[in-house]
């Protein structure tokens, strides 16, 4: 962990959103950097930065098992959020929608 500067909160959710809008963008990140007027090298280096922070928060995660007496047909799994949500995920479920579920949460608002 960095011992620099204390992280610039408002600069941070700034990249996060230009990091959100290229990924939807379909551009290349030449192409996307030369029409938000950012300096490539800079884009990388937010890219990697947020990348690292985001695997920090979330190299432990507690797991606790509530039962394992339910049928495999009634089990469910609850998800904790790191912004303290909770979400019932009941067996069988898409693992793919779950993800996109999930990253949209933990994203929170774009505004």
């Amino acid at each position: 962990m960095s011992m620099g500067k204390p992280r610039d909160v408002r600069k941070e959710r700034q990249w996060r959103q230009w990091l959100r809008a290229w990924q939807r963008s379909g551009l290349s990140v030449a192409a996307f950097c030369r029409r938000q007027g950012l300096a490539e090298a800079r884009f990388y280096a937010w890219r990697r930065l947020l990348a690292q922070r985001d695997a920090e928060q979330r190299a432990f995660v507690p797991v606790q098992v509530l039962s394992e007496s339910t049928p495999a047909s009634g089990r469910m799994l609850e998800v904790i959020l790191t912004s303290g949500r909770r979400l019932r995920v009941p067996g069988g479920f898409d693992a793919a929608t779950l993800r996109q579920v999930l990253t949209a949460l933990e994203e929170g608002p774009t505004c």
